[in-house]
């Protein structure tokens, strides 16, 4: 005949499990390691007083998860936004700190939903030189800049690849200067991010953008495929938390906060200098 476990004893054996699984969920990855754009105020902005790491919205809110997961996640510079894609597609880095969904991205990473933040990109050209734009194909027959590895979503860019003659460069600094110069028509970037730095450089009331906007594309937290940390049980509750973050409209009151110490910031000397040029 069969032995039988009374039923108290059966819960509790089910409860330690339940415990003990969670605990190596936890305790195998007590630190994860983010990185992403570090030119992109006021989401992303490499921290004065410690260049190596990426200060920000984003950076504020991946913090946020960590400490309801009980998980800490640094977000370090890991170099340009080229390079820090690469990292966490390589695995080298366990997430990207804010992107658009992309094909290529899809194959080397999964998105955490639903996304944090809706932003526009767009067109920036010279003030006084705005020439006829309604559509797409307004941008073809002229020279255009964008950064190295960055994303307009994925309708944007099979366009693009068809149809628009842009050139990567390394940095929005470099982006921008080369505009002025009359070396390129347009640039193309997130309105937000591209009017801080126009604002930091000195060169905003020299820039003015397109309307419409090229897209309006939502930034996702990314966790890498090739992370030792990229299991069912981390990406559902990352999952479940940012949904409540969201929900409760945390991610709009720490891009507010993030607005302010980006504006107070650029008051003060930057010791990183021209480090993201």
């Amino acid at each position: 005949m069969p032995k039988r476990f009374p039923l108290k004893s059966l819960l509790v054996w089910l409860s330690l499990s339940l415990v003990s699984a969670n605990a190596f969920a936890i305790g195998k990855c007590e630190r994860l390691v983010a990185t992403g754009n570090p030119e992109y105020p006021p989401y992303l902005w490499r921290d004065p007083q410690n260049p190596q790491q990426l200060i920000g919205a984003n950076a504020d809110l991946l913090k946020q998860l960590g400490k309801d997961l009980g998980v800490v996640i640094d977000v370090i510079y890991s170099g340009p936004w080229s390079r820090a894609q690469d990292d966490v597609r390589t695995g080298r880095v366990d997430l990207l700190a804010g992107a658009f969904v992309t094909l290529p991205r899809l194959e080397n990473m999964d998105y955490v939903h639903p996304a944090f933040f809706i932003t526009p990109s767009v067109a920036w050209v010279r003030k006084g030189e705005v020439f006829p734009y309604t559509s797409w194909a307004d941008l073809q027959g002229r020279t255009g800049d964008t950064l190295v590895g960055n994303s307009f979503g994925q309708q944007f860019d099979t366009f693009a690849k068809q149809n628009l003659t842009l050139e990567g460069v390394s940095s929005l600094t470099q982006a921008f200067q080369k505009l002025l110069l009359g070396r390129t028509d347009y640039v193309l970037y997130e309105r937000y991010p591209g009017l801080a730095v126009a604002e930091t450089l000195g060169v905003d009331d020299d820039l003015e953008v397109l309307d419409p906007p090229i897209s309006s594309e939502g930034l996702y937290l990314a966790l890498s495929h090739n992370s030792a940390c990229n299991e069912p049980w981390l990406r559902g509750q990352l999952a479940r938390k940012m949904t409540e973050l969201v929900a409760s409209g945390v991610p709009e009151q720490i891009l507010q906060r993030n607005l302010e110490l980006w504006k107070a910031q650029q008051m003060q000397p930057d010791p990183v200098g021209d480090a993201n040029q």
